[in-house]
C-alpha cells in the first residue's frame, strides 16, 4: 500500500492547516521537513509527473526566493530547474502531499479529502 508523504515546513500556515487535517482525519502520512529532507532529483520528477499545470503548480513563483533567481524557469532546461530545486527547497508550493498516484499542492481540502478516503478505501481492502 502506497504511504501519503506529507511535505512540509513546520513555519508554513497552510502546512499547520494541513496537518491539522489529516491528524483530525486519521489519515497515516509520513511527514518530511522539505529543508532537511530535500526530495531528491527523482522524486521531483515523479511530483512533476502528477501534476496537470507541470512546474507552474509546484513552484512557489511569488515567493521571494523565486523572485531572487532573475531567471525564467521556462527557459531552463527541466535538470536545470530540478537542481534549482534541490539546492533551494524554498522554491517549492508547500505543503505537497502525495500518495505516490495523486498530488494535493498547498491547503486544499476537498484534494485532502479525495487522498484520504482513497487511503481509508485502501485500509479496508486490505
Amino acid at each position: 500500500m502506497n504511504h501519503l508523504t506529507f511535505y512540509t515546513y513546520p513555519s508554513c500556515t497552510s502546512c499547520r492547516k494541513a496537518k491539522k487535517w489529516l491528524t483530525a482525519n486519521a489519515v497515516d502520512f509520513n511527514e518530511r521537513h522539505l529543508f532537511r529532507e530535500t526530495p531528491s532529483p527523482e522524486e521531483l520528477m515523479h511530483l512533476l509527473a502528477l501534476t496537470t499545470e507541470g512546474l507552474d503548480e509546484i513552484l512557489a513563483t511569488r515567493s521571494q526566493t523565486f523572485k531572487d533567481l532573475g531567471k525564467d524557469v521556462n527557459d531552463l532546461p527541466l535538470s536545470e530547474v530540478i537542481q534549482l530545486i534541490v539546492k533551494e527547497p524554498k522554491l517549492l508550493r508547500r505543503p505537497l502531499l502525495t500518495d505516490g498516484k495523486k498530488l494535493v499542492v498547498g491547503y486544499n481540502p476537498e484534494g485532502l479529502q479525495g487522498l484520504a478516503s482513497k487511503k481509508r478505501a485502501l485500509k479496508k481492502s486490505s
